[in-house]
Parts: C-alpha cells; sequence; structure tokens
C-alpha cells in the first residue's frame, strides 16, 4: 500500500506526516511538495518526495502514479476550484482508490464564501467514483493567534462576533484524524469535526485562565474590530478578512454539533485551557 500526503511542506500536511508514520510503514508513505528544495528535509527524514503542483495537471499525473490513497490537503489559491479539479483527474487517471479531502465544516448547509471551493470539490470527488471521506474541519485554534497576540499586548480580548459560537480544536488534532484517515481507518463519508462549540466570551474566559492574566473582554461592532486590530499595526485590508471570519461566526456557520471528532479520534479533544497553554508555550 502506498500513501501520499499533499501540502507536506504545510503546517496540516506536516502533522499528517508525523501521525501517520506512526500507522504505516514510513517506506509506504510519499510527501508531495513543489520542488527538490523544499522536499530535502523531508527527504532528510526517510519520506519519499514527490514533485507535484496542483496548479500543472501533468505533474500531479505523475505525482499520483502508484499511489494507493491520497491526503488532499485543499489549497490555498484563488483559483483553488481548477486546482482541485486538476487534483481529481489526476487521481483518477492514476487509480488512486481513497481521498481523505479537507473540507469545511458543514460544507453543504454552509452559506459562508468559504466554504463553495469545498462544496465544488466533494461534488466533484463524489462523481469520481473513488472511495473518500470529507474531512470537514472547523476552525483551528491556531486561527486566533493574532486576536490572542492582540489581547496580551494590549490587556483586551476583542472580537465582533457577537454570541456565535465555534468549535474549535487544535490543528494537530484535525491532521491525526486524517493521518488515520488515510492510514485505513474505517470512517464513514463524512466527518464532522469539530469541538463543542462556544462563544468568543467563552474563548476569552478559557485565556485568562491559561495566561492567568487580567484580560478584559470586549465585544465591539465591525467597525471597533477592525479599528482595534489596525491600531495593533494590522493592514486595514487584512484586519478586514478577519473582520469576514468573525461576520462568520456571528452568523453560526461554525456552530456544529457533532461527537464525530471525539470518536474519530477515540480520545476526548484538549480543552480549551490547556490548548491555549500549548499554543502559548
Amino acid at each position: 500500500m502506498t500513501y501520499l500526503v499533499t501540502g507536506a511542506t504545510g503546517g496540516f500536511g506536516g502533522l499528517a506526516l508525523q501521525f501517520l508514520k506512526e500507522l504505516v510503514p514510513q517506506e509506504e508513505i510519499y510527501a508531495l511538495v513543489r520542488s527538490e528544495e523544499k522536499g530535502a528535509a523531508l527527504k532528510e527524514a526517510g519520506f519519499h518526495v514527490r514533485i507535484g503542483d496542483y496548479s500543472d495537471l501533468d505533474s500531479m499525473k505523475e505525482a499520483l502514479t502508484g499511489i494507493d490513497r491520497l491526503l488532499f490537503v485543499s489549497g490555498g489559491t484563488d483559483n483553488r476550484q481548477a486546482e482541485h479539479t486538476n487534483v481529481v483527474k489526476a487521481a483518477q487517471e492514476a487509480g488512486v482508490s481513497y481521498i481523505a479531502y479537507t473540507s469545511y465544516a458543514e460544507a453543504t448547509r454552509s452559506t459562508t464564501a468559504l466554504a463553495a471551493d469545498h462544496i465544488f470539490t466533494e461534488k466533484l470527488i463524489g462523481e469520481s467514483g473513488i472511495a473518500h471521506t470529507f474531512l470537514r474541519n472547523n476552525w483551528y485554534l491556531e486561527n486566533e493567534l493574532l486576536l490572542i497576540g492582540e489581547a496580551l499586548k494590549t490587556g483586551k480580548f476583542v472580537y465582533a462576533a457577537g454570541e456565535g459560537k465555534t468549535g474549535w480544536a487544535l490543528r494537530r488534532e484535525y491532521a491525526e484524524v486524517a493521518a488515520h484517515a488515510l492510514a485505513g481507518k474505517d470512517f464513514p463519508e463524512i466527518l464532522e469535526l469539530s469541538g463543542a462549540p462556544i462563544t468568543y466570551e467563552a474563548l476569552g474566559a478559557a485565556l485568562k485562565e491559561a495566561t492567568g492574566k487580567d484580560l478584559e473582554i470586549v465585544a465591539t461592532d465591525d467597525q471597533g474590530f477592525v479599528q482595534h486590530l489596525v491600531a495593533g499595526g494590522l493592514p486595514q485590508p487584512v484586519a478586514e478578512i478577519f473582520l469576514t471570519f468573525q461576520q462568520d461566526i456571528r452568523d453560526n456557520q461554525l456552530a456544529v454539533y457533532s461527537d464525530d471528532f471525539e470518536k474519530a479520534l477515540g480520545k476526548p479533544l484538549v480543552s480549551r485551557v490547556d490548548g491555549l497553554k500549548e499554543l502559548l508555550q
């Protein structure tokens, strides 16, 4: 059996590789990178390296030749639908037998723009005839490091998501499930990977407990949120991107209630307090 992890030099793919080598023989694991140079450290660590780029169909066909099971980490470009089409086409032509794809929380019911490419890709994979698992990942706790950093700097944990809830968990916990899926654990076609949803106010309380700091938890409006980030040195356009995440959460796009995550891991998720402590070490 052969296994390939895409995005292998990224945070998620790199973690998935480390979990995977504990589950299957390392000599059967392949890592997809964009160049020999980028793959040098992985090759030195004992992984096979394949060169490929989602935007280049031929390179993906070559990279997936001889691969049985694929962890398809979603791309991060503005041309994601075309690139994902290349990956799925290449997988079909190469005879890949299984795809685990990192999707978005409750993708098919979601109305956020963030879900559109994932809905497209899930449909593409479903129509390909390749066996699959859609790993519908909720929000990484790491996604809040900017707000957390500002809180620790200013003494104020500022958010604009109202009473909206999010199923935060650590990136490594999502990656561990992905590795188990790739290794062949008997998972359903869809896994809703969400922790128990909580509000930003509750997250702020967890941050206070994790750090021992007497932080002020501040619920603000959209303008106040952007102004707070800009005052901290973030460019206005970037602050406005973070605002869109707050708006989605305010609309409960990530308020997913599911026990799939803990069932898939076979153990409880790390608590938010312990997760924050881990991130801030």
